[in-house]
This record gives structure tokens, sequence and C-alpha cells, in this order.
């Protein structure tokens, strides 16, 4: 049911007409539509407005209904509006329902009982973590409208409203699946790609702060939806490559996992990383709230699935007795000059499969691991989005495009990182300077500020974040769309926007944790509350100031134990030791400003293609 309280200006009354609209941008032309609306009997401040829609050329339809209540005023209704006048308020409920589903009007509750039933299933979730930037309390006290028509000007306040609205809108449009591309909601009788899930980008992107912001919720409905797909994703592995183990698709209704997706420019279905990417925010969910039912009963079939296919699907070796991974595919990309998106050794199926290989713990599939090919810096300097040994032209990397599939190391996996592997993280960072914008979509953005902030590139996730919130993303309710000035409605930006700050901010690993990775140039105080961490510990608050040159932060663990924790990506860990169920609380020094003026541009010049189909 939605629920909808209107209530006036101070000091004025609600003069309003009210009824279904059902031609959405895309509405067929020949609808049946019938509307009424009539008074409710003995009920003299309430009205119900009835619609019910027959699709064209078919016996398939679905009936709305809207109760309408007054407080104050008068209702009158005529057709299928109700007009509302001199009204102190209006509460608005309504239900659709498919004609194959039961349906029925929405039974008259105050607006009042209704969010007392509601409030306690997602106050409590909503308040585990929150995030304070100092915001100038004018500023905070404004509409969402205004602040987005000058997002330079409210930038702080901004920010604190998209990080609250983006875990908002995540955990209500989280619950049974995980939020589709449109999260539950749409603006489009056609929705954009269906209304479906694309996988090999956007919902781990959607679910990067799932983990870490304390929302277990949202990251279960993803292992919902893996589960209720197996059969399916053992069905791609056994009909496209022949093998045992599991092949995940890389677009999917929620109902099906089968890889339908077959095109010349987007041989989606040779995506052979899909079960790795989507199970890691699996294993972060595991790792943060240890627990370790799930991570045996749940993950460890999964991930040793994932392995069988990989211990059947690399069967050819190259130069050097390398494995080879072929057919390859690095999503949704095509070598520079090449005919075909069809290669051999992209970047992020090797990381996939060395990642699940040596996830399994097993000595065998850590001796096949070993033998996957290495990373490739090219001519560049940079990390190469295909890994063919021997001839550098074989695969050249086509820089301008929305995807970093290749920098799927950096995150989520944080193999490559400044501290454990800094020849190639600099390779990494040379990646992300040399790589286009595309066609300016919200996920190529965020997911570059993902990748930078684990690189140390503060520069770069505050011209990436910027770029989001400079180009009109958002819509006044704060949900955002998939491309610059409202176009598209999409959920990507919306709900990936918390973890860019989450990761700016804090980062950890099973054995370190690390503050202050990024910090963005305009961030200079604010306090960070009720993050967790995948070594098992809760950072309560993480406060700093860079004018005061000072960094608090209180950490908390069920058990006691020791933690590595650093300043800065490339900072040099310290260990701590943590007392059960106490807080730690430590007082640090903070370096030097962090930079300013990040660029904006990337030096590359924007596809000659508006729009590309994902």
């Amino acid at each position: 049911m939605i629920v909808q309280r209107l209530t006036p200006p101070p000091y004025g009354t609600i003069t309003a007409e009210i009824h279904h609209d059902v031609r959405l941008p895309g509405a067929p032309d020949d609808l049946r539509v019938l509307s009424t609306a009539a008074d409710v009997e003995d009920q003299p401040a309430e009205a119900l407005i009835s619609t019910s829609v027959h699709y064209p050329d078919s016996d398939l339809g679905y009936s709305g209904w809207t109760r309408v209540i007054a407080r104050a005023g008068t209702l009158r209704t005529s057709g299928g509006t109700t007009s509302a006048e001199g009204c102190t308020e209006l509460t608005l409920l309504t239900r659709v329902a498919p004609w194959s589903a039961p349906g029925a009007p929405a039974p008259r509750r105050s607006y009042e009982s209704l969010f007392a039933r509601h409030r306690p299933l997602h106050q409590e979730p909503y308040d585990r973590v929150e995030l304070d930037l100092d915001a100038p309390a004018g500023h905070r006290a404004l509409p969402a409208s205004t602040l987005l028509a000058d997002p330079g000007t409210h930038r702080l306040a901004l920010l604190e409203r998209l990080f609250d609205a983006g875990r908002h809108h995540l955990l209500s449009s989280s619950g049974l699946l995980p939020p589709r591309l449109t999260g539950i909601w749409t603006g489009d009788w056609e929705t954009a790609w269906q209304g479906a899930f694309t996988c090999d980008a956007n919902l781990n992107l959607q679910l990067s702060s799932a983990a870490v912001a304390a929302l277990p919720e949202v990251s279960l409905s993803l292992a919902a939806l893996v589960r209720a797909q197996l059969d399916d994703w053992r069905d791609n592995a056994a009909r496209l490559f022949g093998t045992r183990g599991i092949v995940a698709p890389a677009h999917s209704d929620g109902l099906s996992g089968r890889a339908y997706h077959y095109s010349d420019d987007y041989p989606l279905h040779l995506w052979t990383a899909g079960a790795d990417w989507l199970l890691h925010p699996l294993l972060d969910h595991a790792a943060v709230t240890g627990d370790r039912s799930f991570a045996h009963e749940v993950l460890a079939p999964l991930l040793a699935e994932t392995a069988a296919f990989y211990e059947d699907f690399l069967t050819r070796t190259g130069p050097g007795g390398t494995l080879v991974l072929v057919p390859s595919y690095s999503p949704e990309n095509t070598p520079a000059g090449a005919g075909s998106p069809v290669t051999a050794n992209a970047t992020m199926d090797i990381a996939a499969a060395r990642h699940a290989l040596r996830a399994t713990g097993d000595p065998g599939h850590a001796a096949l691991a070993d033998r996957l090919p290495p990373y490739r810096i090219n001519r560049d300097g940079a990390l190469a989005e295909w890994s063919w040994p021997g001839d550098p032209e074989r695969a050249p990397d086509a820089y301008d495009h929305r995807h970093i599939s290749h920098l799927y190391p950096v995150w989520p996996l944080d193999e490559i990182n400044p501290c454990d592997t800094p020849e190639l993280a600099r390779a990494a960072r040379r990646a992300l300077e040399l790589r286009g914008a595309e066609n300016d979509s919200a996920h190529g953005f965020l997911h570059t500020a993902l990748v930078a902030a684990r690189l140390g590139d503060a520069q770069r996730v505050s011209g990436a974040l910027l770029s989001v919130l400079d180009q009109d993303f958002f819509h006044s309710g704060l949900m955002s769309s998939h491309y610059p000035t409202r176009e598209v409605y999409n959920a990507d930006a919306a709900h990936t926007l918390p973890a860019v700050l989450i990761e700016a901010l804090l980062h950890s690993t099973p054995d370190r944790i690390v503050l202050l990775p990024a910090l963005l140039p305009f961030l200079l105080t604010g306090t960070l509350r009720g993050i967790r961490t995948r070594c098992g510990v809760t950072v309560t608050e993480l406060s700093w100031s860079v004018p005061a040159r000072r960094l608090r932060v209180v950490l908390r663990s069920a058990t006691g134990r020791a933690v590595r924790l650093q300043t800065g990506a490339d900072g040099r860990p310290r260990t701590h030791r943590l007392p059960a169920g106490r807080d730690l609380v430590l007082n640090l020094p903070l370096g030097g400003a962090p930079p300013t003026n990040p660029p904006h541009s990337k030096g590359v010049p924007p596809c000659a293609e508006p729009y590309a189909h994902s």
C-alpha cells in the first residue's frame, strides 16, 4: 500500500483535484480505462477513486484504488475525480493489483496508525549509521529541490541528505529481492531495461554499502535471489560451456537466472565472471557480521560450485604454460579496432577465476589459480583490460567506456592496493586517469569513485562525485537518473552514493582498518558513526578536523582482538588491542590538508555515440 499525506503551508488549506493518471510516457493509445470516484457511505470526509485498465489485444489488466481521507474542508466527486477544498490535511491510501492477483481498496486507516506500524520496521536499521558533515543549519532546513538547484552552495547539506536518502531508498527497495535498476519504482510505461537486474555492474554497485553500512537485510535479499536461481546458473554452465558449476547471467528479470542475452555487440552469455562477482557482497556480509552458519551453509557451497566451473573451463594453455580464459568478455567493452568483443584473458575474468579458486581454501584449487596469467601493464603504463601475453596489440585498450570491469582486482576484491601491490596500484590509477566517461552514465562515475577511493585517489573520487552532483542526476525526491538532466529513471546513483562517501572515509579488510583513505578536499570536518568492518570491528565514531589536524576514532568489538589501523590508503599500519565489549578510543594526528581543485576532465574525447545500450 502506498501512503501519502498532503499538508498545506502554515495557516493555509488545500484545494486540489485528485485522479488516477495511467498514461505514463510510452503508454499505448488504445488502453481501455474506466475510472470512477464516489463518496464513501457514512463517511462524509472520504472518497474512493477506482480505476480499471485493460491492456490492448489482451485479457489482462490491472485495477487501482485510492481512498481519499480529508481533515476539515469538503470533498466532491465527479466522474473519476475527487475535488478537495479548504482541507487542512489529505491522506491518500492507494493499492494496485494485476487482474491475476486478488485486490481490494485500501482499508480505512489513519496516516498516524499506518506510520506507527511502518516506523519500527525501518527506523532501527536506518539509524544504525549516521553521517554528519557539519553542514550549516540553515542549509539543512532547506527542501531538497533548493539544495539540488545550487549544489555548489549547498554541497555539504546535499551530501548529508543524499547519504540519508540513499540508505532509505536502498532499504525500502530491498526485501524479497534486492533493488532492480529502478529500485521498486518506475517513471515510464515501458520501464528502462524492463525494470530488471543488470548484474555485470549495476546490482553490485547499488549493494556496495549494504554490509559496511549495517543493512544485512539488503545483503540477504541478494542471497535470496542467488539461491532461487541456482538451478538456472548450473544450466548456464552445462549448456553454454559443458562444465560443472555455476555461471551467472548478466541480466535477470528476477525470476529466471538463465543467460538469454545473445548479441554480436554485447555477447553477455560469454561473461564467466558473474558468479564470483555476485557472491562478493555476500562475502562482505559474512565478514562483517561474523555469521559462521551463513558462511558455512550458504557461501561455502556456492564458492565450491564457482571453483568447479573453473576446474572444467580452464583447459587451454598459452605462452609459458599459463592457463588461457577463452572465450572471454570484458563487460561491456571491445578492444580498440577489434571486430568483436569476444577475446581471451579479460582481466575481470582472470581476477574472478583467481579469487574463486583461492576462496575455497582447497590446495588443488590454489594450484590452479597459480597457473593463471598475471595482470598486464600496457604501454601507456595502465592496467590493461585484456591480458594476452606477447603481442601488446592483440587486444589494445579502448579507454572511452563507462564500464571499468578490469579494475575488479581493486574494487571490490582489494587484491590490488597501494600497500601490498604498489606497482599494480599505480597502473590501476593510470587506467582510471585514461578512462573516459563515454555517455556520462551515473554508474560509470560512481564505479570510478569507488575504485579511486581504494587507491587513495581523493582528487578522482571528488571529480567523479561532483560530476554526478553538478549534472542534475537527482529528482526532488532524491531518487536518481541514469543520465544527466534527469534522463531515464534509475537507482544507481541514489543507492551507490552512500558507499562512495563511506569508502572515501573508511575502508577495511579482514586484517586492517584504513582511516580516511581518500578524504575529499571539501570535507574539512565531520563525523561518521556505526560503520561495520570486514575484521569484525564496529567503528562507532570516526571524527576528523583538517583545520585542527585532529582525528578521533572509537572502535568496539564483541570479542577481544588485535586490529591493524592505518591512516591513508598507503599509511603505515599499527596494531592495537581491543578489549571485548568495550570502546577503544584513539586520538590521532592528522596530516596536511587534502588536495584541492580535483580534475573534471579525464583527458579523453567523448564517445561519438550518445547512448550505448546496456
